[in-house]
């Protein structure tokens, strides 16, 4: 018989335990993240994120920010490693194993302490390894503990991890989004002006403009008549909403890719809508008009269209790409979605 001693030991058979429940469900030659779909991926991070929860005392729902915020900037960075399993962070190998670590793939969590490394055995097997998805997650939330579990100790432990403040806000916008609707599973999309009404657009991005300056046409135009309303297409949190002298009323929403989504030339604002508020596919946030291109109020200088753009943040910088495929995309299967339900 063994006798456990101490709060580390007792931590592990917690680990041991649920670690049974959770591949009891889900076995090992299923968690390769390739081999799924994006809904049973989401549904094992979701599992994992509530497990590393459990133990840490980090809500889930920050865990699944950071994670899905880097699981996109992985996506659009080439200098960042191919991510290997169901969870997205990424840590240095001189963070994980220690600077002065001869072994910078090390997998020892005394000789990664010793050299004064991250890494730490998230599931009691002995290995600190950060291929492994519960090391991984575990490590994190461990980094993000040390600051304390409430929003504001949070956020601290994020700025001092990734030394970004747009980084931060991204996360914690994400999580604002996952802690409202309890789950991870939120890839629903909506076109932006509603489909019964009568507009037309065609792919503009990249075009010439000369108003204000030499610039290029950072979006596609969606000509509609006055007062169509213009809805959101993704999950997201308002981050900006007012005058620009160049998109006049505008509204800029930040989905779960890390993706800004820019409405300009609005007529006006849905009532309430606010930066900081979290708006879901096909919510009302504004309506067309022709503002923009001078001071707070011009209007008319141009035909009413709503000005729709994307703009990428990789984690560095943001940058503009073209709108025009992915509005086709969601056209077709909100066309599609409501010829089911005829």
């Amino acid at each position: 018989m063994i006798v456990w001693k101490g709060a580390k030991n007792v931590r592990y058979i917690w680990l041991a335990v649920i670690s049974c429940l959770f591949f009891a469900a889900f076995p090992l030659n299923a968690l390769g993240a390739e081999t799924l779909d994006q809904k049973q991926a989401d549904e094992q991070r979701l599992l994992l994120y509530k497990k590393t929860a459990a133990v840490t005392n980090v809500p889930w729902h920050v865990l699944a920010a950071a994670d899905q915020y880097e699981r996109n900037v992985r996506r659009s960075r080439r200098d960042l490693s191919k991510q290997e399993g169901l969870i997205g962070i990424y840590i240095p190998a001189p963070l994980w194993a220690g600077p002065l670590n001869p072994l910078q793939e090390d997998t020892n969590p005394a000789r990664i302490d010793f050299f004064g490394g991250i890494g730490k055995d998230g599931n009691g097997d002995g290995v600190a390894s950060k291929t492994d998805d519960e090391d991984l997650l575990y490590t994190f939330a461990h980094v993000l503990g040390k600051y304390g579990s409430d929003m504001d100790n949070i956020k601290i432990g994020l700025w001092n991890f990734y030394h970004r403040d747009k980084t931060v806000g991204i996360i914690v916008g994400h999580h604002k989004i996952f802690k409202k609707y309890g789950h991870i599973h939120l890839t629903e999309h909506a076109f932006p002006v509603p489909l019964r009404s009568n507009y037309s657009y065609r792919s503009t991005w990249g075009d010439a403009r000369g108003w204000g300056g030499r610039r290029i046409h950072e979006g596609t135009d969606i000509f509609a008549n006055y007062g169509v309303p213009v809805r959101s297409t993704a999950y997201g949190v308002v981050e900006m909403k007012g005058w620009n002298r160049f998109g006049g009323w505008r509204v800029g929403i930040r989905d779960l890719n890390n993706t800004y989504h820019y409405y300009a030339h609005l007529n006006g604002f849905a009532d309430g809508l606010h930066p900081g508020q979290i708006v879901e596919p096909g919510q009302l946030i504004g309506s067309v008009g022709s503002s923009g291109y001078g001071p707070p109020g011009t209007s008319g200088k141009f035909p009413p269209h709503l000005h729709y753009g994307m703009y990428k943040d990789n984690g560095r910088t943001e940058w503009s790409f073209d709108p025009h495929p992915h509005l086709r995309l969601w056209e077709r299967a909100e066309r599609q979605k409501n010829r089911k339900k005829k």
